[in-house]
């Protein structure tokens, strides 16, 4: 299977974990073999924003007064093709938050994003339970 997985940083922030993303993500790829669509390759791009950036694109695009942590967005519906905008500022707080490292937090995020692309949702509470199981599967390897 081939994967394109592009990571752009569009911050102030200089240290970001480039390859343990993309591990993550690869990893959910090729776990969910396509759950929903199934398909031989992929593309996502994570772009990495602030705040005030992601707080407008919630506003514009979900309707959403406030900033958010990620926000996926499936380019095609017939592949893997995506986009995932995190947010390096919620990201930290979230990481002090729930006492684990920002890297950590990075890869939960991305994970998220991409089981959302692979067809996951999380609108009830065992959808969400079930992608928080996969978000710690996927992470710890």
């Amino acid at each position: 299977m081939k994967f394109e997985i592009h990571i752009f940083n569009d911050t102030e922030q200089k240290w970001i974990p480039r390859a343990k993303m993309q591990h993550a993500i690869e990893q959910v790829l090729h776990g969910e073999k396509w759950r929903k669509k199934p398909i031989q390759s992929a593309s996502v791009s994570v772009i990495l924003v602030d705040d005030p950036t992601i707080h407008a694109m919630n506003k514009e695009f979900l309707h959403h007064d406030y900033p958010t942590d990620i926000i996926t967005f499936p380019l095609e519906e017939n592949t893997i093709d995506g986009e995932l905008y995190i947010s390096l500022d919620t990201a930290a707080r979230q990481a002090a938050e729930y006492g684990v490292s920002f890297t950590n937090e990075l890869m939960r995020l991305a994970v998220h994003g991409t089981l959302h692309l692979v067809g996951y949702d999380d609108a009830t509470d065992e959808e969400r339970k079930e992608m928080s199981r996969l978000e710690d599967r996927y992470i710890q390897q």
